[in-house]
């Protein structure tokens, strides 16, 4: 019953607009980052990306993925965002989708991604957040210890660009919004690039 909770959840007209739209800028060897049931597997496109490698902690949702790993070769792997099984800079692109609001460490989470991207690769995050209006923000922050029991631990509350910049990488684009997922779900979407170390 979860899992297929979770895909409804995330897989409105609205959201699904956000995958198809930044996804299209996944290319080369791409990992993705908390793959649930696999949704974005359908929207990459074959023609930009070589191969696929999708990570997630759920058994459930890496055997309903499975089904969907027809356009690219394709490896699910079960692990967790903090402890990623890769070599550092074994990736060009990153996904991560709705999934930094309910890893255990975020913080920790991006810094493995930081680490197995390549230094001219990019991170694609289609995410929700707290939320820029102060009002709303007061009511994620009531709101979260509650639900992120009920709700796999999902936060409401995650401050996704400043977390995104504090692991070394720099936000290129990115939009932010109120997001139909949740009366107190605001969204951003974006690609962030490994920030280059200063010279010594």
């Amino acid at each position: 019953m979860y899992p297929r909770l979770v895909e409804r959840v995330c897989s409105t007209r609205s959201i699904m607009a956000e995958r198809v739209r930044w996804l299209a800028r996944a290319r080369g060897e791409v990992l993705e980052v908390g793959v649930g049931s696999g949704l974005n597997l359908p929207l990459l496109d074959p023609q930009q990306v070589a191969s696929f490698v999708g990570v997630d902690p759920s058994g459930p949702l890496l055997a309903r993925a499975a089904a969907r790993a027809t356009r690219v070769p394709t490896a699910l792997v079960a692990g967790t965002a903090e402890a990623l099984p890769f070599d550092a800079a074994r990736f060009d692109t990153v996904i991560l989708t709705y999934t930094l609001c309910s890893v255990e460490d975020p913080a920790r989470a991006l810094a493995e991604i930081r680490r197995v991207l390549r230094p001219d690769g990019a991170l694609v995050f289609v995410e929700h957040g707290a939320s820029t209006d102060p009002r709303w923000l007061r009511w994620q922050r009531r709101l979260t210890p509650v639900w992120s029991v009920v709700s796999g631990n999902c936060h409401l509350d995650r401050d996704v660009p400043r977390l995104v910049e504090a692991a070394g990488l720099t936000i290129a684009e990115m939009d932010d919004r109120d997001s139909d997922a949740s009366v107190l779900s605001y969204a951003y979407s974006g690609i962030a690039r490994p920030r280059k170390s200063r010279a010594v």
